[in-house]
């Protein structure tokens, strides 16, 4: 086959995507990582995509027609044989943003942005055009219940790009977002993100406002409410508001909260349409009238469609997902990446399980959590929780940084006055399971493993807990 690209990296969620994209369009795959775990593995194996287990530079194929080389920090030709190896065999070099830039050129494409939401939003849109027969081309960053892949390159005309603010690659300082040829924005949310990479809040608002600044002329730009992003927006013509109450063009009424939840989906004063969704808290009936103002303001699909698309979506994986469907007690896992992330889950924990004792159990696994000069947003983090479990601090690139350790954040959300505990790794499963009670629910914060726990407590919370027969 005379195209064919290497991935450094390549059991990334967004490597792993592009490279399946690559795959579609006909590309020969290899590639090399130093781990790979389901389902990215699972994804790969069934393209038929094999690649090796660590980095040398032997693995770079001599006929290869371009490189493609992952974000992570230990990709960087200094301390990476394959990587300089890459550097220095001439063979194009290039970001998986660079590739989905090729790839969505020409298209119709909507780009989801935002500190938070972003992959939600991003997958809903992609699912309510499949559902609908649209046969769109789709990246979404995360596993998403209900989708094969992660990513898929279509027939139909719309391209849905999940936009991240996050740099290109270790050579590109770029935002991913850039790339992305953008023909409408959906824009969640512009609080502080990422301190590690921008500082300031004014360092992180920077790359948002390039991205509304390469919208075109005749473009659409959909904007939350969250007063940054409003403020963002302030400058674009074609703005679209939504959120969740009446002073916005698009907004939600009558929500009544359950398994499943119900609300009309209002434009001005009027009822557009009635939709049910299985998703949990009010975050997510925000995500759904934010992808609805979209897909109606551009005519993509009818109210009708929307509503179908809406009702079977599953949601994404991490994103208040139940864990424990044959135990009393409801085990769920947020992604716990940054503070507003942590707010909606327990927000949703409270809104959905409003009498119970609600048990955190936190990793602070992004440099976000961990870099010292943000310790202050512990202080209201846990509010709403009675019992906060913390795991140890990850340590990967915290030579990078000022990084926290588990005892100073402990301290500081004892402080707040949250019955607080450490945990050490070794004994957590027994640990948790001897303080928790019939009338608890659980929530599992992280964007990491919690060393294990992911997987070994709600099996255990079930065995402890079960259904009654």
């Amino acid at each position: 086959m005379a195209n064919k690209a290497h991935f450094i990296g390549i059991a990334g969620k967004g490597m792993s995507a592009v490279a399946l994209l690559l795959r579609e369009a006909g590309y020969g795959i290899s590639g090399s990582d130093e781990g790979a775990y389901p389902p990215v593995s699972d994804y790969l194996a069934d393209a038929g995509i094999v690649f090796a287990a660590g980095y040398r530079k032997e693995n770079i194929p001599v006929d290869a027609g371009v490189i493609v080389i992952g974000k992570n920090a230990r990709l960087v030709p200094d301390s990476n044989e394959e990587v300089k190896a890459a550097f220095d065999s001439g063979i194009p070099i290039k970001s998986f943003p660079d590739i989905l830039e090729e790839l969505s050129r020409g298209k119709e494409t909507l780009v989801v942005a935002g500190s938070y939401g972003k992959s939600t939003c991003a997958a809903l849109l992609a699912w309510c055009l499949m559902h609908a027969g649209k046969d769109p081309s789709y990246f979404v960053g995360e596993i998403t219940k209900g989708f094969s892949v992660h990513a898929r390159l279509g027939g139909g005309d719309v391209f849905v790009l999940e936009g991240d603010e996050y740099p290109s690659a270790n050579w590109d300082e770029r935002s991913k977002f850039l790339h992305y040829n953008p023909k409408s924005v959906l824009l969640t949310s512009a609080t502080h993100d990422h301190v590690n990479v921008y500082p300031t809040h004014e360092d992180y608002l920077k790359p948002f406002r390039q991205l509304i600044g390469i919208l075109p002329k005749d473009g659409l730009l959909i904007v939350n409410d969250e007063p940054h992003a409003r403020a963002l927006a302030s400058g674009y013509a074609s703005t679209v508001e939504y959120g969740l109450d009446a002073r916005n063009a698009w907004h939600a009424a009558n929500i009544a909260y359950g398994l499943p939840t119900t609300f009309d989906l209002m434009h001005g004063g009027k009822k557009v349409a009635a939709l049910s969704t299985k998703l949990l808290g009010a975050h997510n009936i925000e995500n759904i009238v934010g992808i609805s103002a979209l897909l109606l303001t551009k005519h993509l699909l009818s109210a009708e469609e929307l509503a179908a698309g809406v009702a079977t979506f599953e949601g994404v994986k991490r994103r208040m997902e139940l864990l424990s469907p044959a135990s009393t007690i409801p085990v769920l896992e947020g992604f716990g990446s940054s503070l507003e992330k942590a707010r909606s889950a327990i927000a949703g924990m409270r809104l959905h399980f409003p009498s119970r004792r609600l048990v955190v159990v936190f990793e602070p696994h992004t440099f976000t959590w961990r870099n010292r000069t943000a310790i202050a947003q512990y202080d209201g983090a846990f509010d709403g929780a009675e019992r906060v479990y913390i795991y140890e601090p990850a340590t990967q690139g915290s030579h990078t940084h000022a990084q926290l350790s588990q005892d100073e954040i402990v301290a500081r959300v004892r402080a707040t006055g949250i019955d607080t505990t450490k945990l050490n790794g070794q004994d957590d499963l027994k640990v948790i399971l001897g303080d928790t009670k019939s009338e608890d629910a659980i929530l599992l914060l992280t964007s990491g493993e919690l060393g294990g726990l992911i997987k070994s407590l709600p099996p255990a919370i079930e065995r402890a807990f079960p259904l009654a027969e």
